[in-house]
């Protein structure tokens, strides 16, 4: 797995990056701060992010927030503070782990298998997520749709939804995209 470690210390950043690749990760690059980190990800063909910060920096977090948003990865991060407030932005803006007192070499890889694992199941709940809201939306519509015919039409809700039903299939249309133009018009 590639990897991109960020670290504003050179002398650990080299340490670090033994140690990984130790755990059998490759590391694509070294950078010191995660400054336009969705570029940086792209750059490396990195796979998971690690960095170790002492303290990590509100635009940090915000790098790994748009990160998130853009070019969703694992990432971890080790950190000499841990505050509460600190802790939850992280969470907030997507890491999948944060580690307090730092990054010792014997924690590496079993952090980040958990790491890693905890954002795939986090990116399926979402995509689970956005498949429920989509369906829900749907639904929505087609019930705008019938009503909508079932008033200007005068017909039961059973009558209506037939009604829509064969009107998407004569002009080959989805039923959602049906119930859609019937509501544009007008």
């Amino acid at each position: 797995m590639r990897v991109l470690l960020i670290d504003e210390d050179a002398e650990r950043a080299e340490a670090v990056r033994a140690g990984l690749e130790a755990a059998g990760f490759v590391v694509a690059a070294i950078v010191a701060a995660p400054g336009d980190l969705t570029r940086q990800v792209r750059e490396a063909g990195a796979e998971v992010i690690v960095c170790d910060i002492d303290d990590p920096s509100r635009d940090a977090l915000e790098s790994m927030r748009a990160l998130y948003r853009d070019e969703p990865r694992p990432v971890v991060l080790f950190a000499g503070k841990g505050e509460p407030e600190q802790i939850e932005a992280a969470l907030e803006a997507g890491v999948a782990a944060y580690v307090v007192e730092g990054l010792q070499p014997a924690r590496v890889r079993p952090v980040l298998d958990v790491a890693i694992r905890r954002f795939h199941a986090h990116q399926k709940l979402r995509a689970e997520l956005d498949a429920a809201r989509a369906t829900i939306e749907e639904r929505v519509v087609l019930d705008r749709a019938k009503l909508r015919l079932m008033r200007e039409m005068g017909l039961t809700e059973d009558a209506a939804h037939r009604r829509l039903r064969r009107m998407a299939m004569d002009r080959g249309m989805k039923l959602a995209a049906m119930a859609t133009e019937i509501l544009r018009l007008n």
